[in-house]
């Protein structure tokens, strides 16, 4: 965390990741990138996506993980576990409710075509997020080649993981290694 970031309560955070967990219920990383950068500007576009980098690698839910980093920076420890409580417990309290409900109406031709449309609506979200962190990644004043060499990692994953579906950790431990020696080796302008 920069120096000049105030420390923020425990309830704050809390209710910041408690509402980003109801706007994307089952699918929050849009919802996450538009209060925590958009809105709020906790960080900038790009510190979100090297958050976002480092906590798609940890074990554990992905957005979990992204709330105790960002929780523990704004709050310390009682911040990482306000940004992780806001994260779970309004949602589990809403699983169980709509368990019940589906046991109940779970046939429903209505239910079943709501269902198909919500998994509609996240995959358009999910893909509106990532082109949303490419054009800033992109955005960079960095040379034509390095923002090429960008979005050839980019397309890399992108087939790895939605072509080919290969599993994640394979496409990390190859792609992660080789970004690191070619943007290592890149000349610093």
């Amino acid at each position: 965390m920069a120096p000049d970031v105030p420390r923020r309560p425990p309830l704050e955070i809390f209710r910041v990741f408690t509402v980003i967990s109801l706007m994307g219920f089952g699918g929050v990383l849009p919802f996450a990138y538009h209060r925590l950068v958009d809105r709020y500007r906790w960080l900038t576009a790009a510190e979100f996506g090297q958050a976002l980098g480092v906590c798609q690698i940890l074990p554990g839910p992905t957005i979990c993980n992204l709330g105790i980093v960002l929780g523990y920076e704004n709050g310390g420890a009682r911040g990482a576990a306000a940004a992780v409580l806001g994260l779970i417990t309004v949602p589990f309290l809403i699983v169980l409710g709509l368990g019940v409900a589906y046991q109940r109406f779970g046939d429903v031709a209505f239910v079943q075509n709501a269902l198909k449309g919500m998994i509609a609506v996240a995959a358009g979200l999910i893909l509106a997020t990532g082109l949303k962190i490419g054009a800033h990644m992109l955005k960079d004043r960095q040379p034509t080649a390095v923002q090429l060499t960008r979005l050839a990692f980019v397309v890399l994953a992108f087939l790895g993981l939605g072509v080919l579906r290969w599993p994640l950790i394979a496409v990390v431990c190859i792609l992660a290694p080789a970004g690191t020696l070619v943007f290592r080796a890149w000349p610093r302008p």
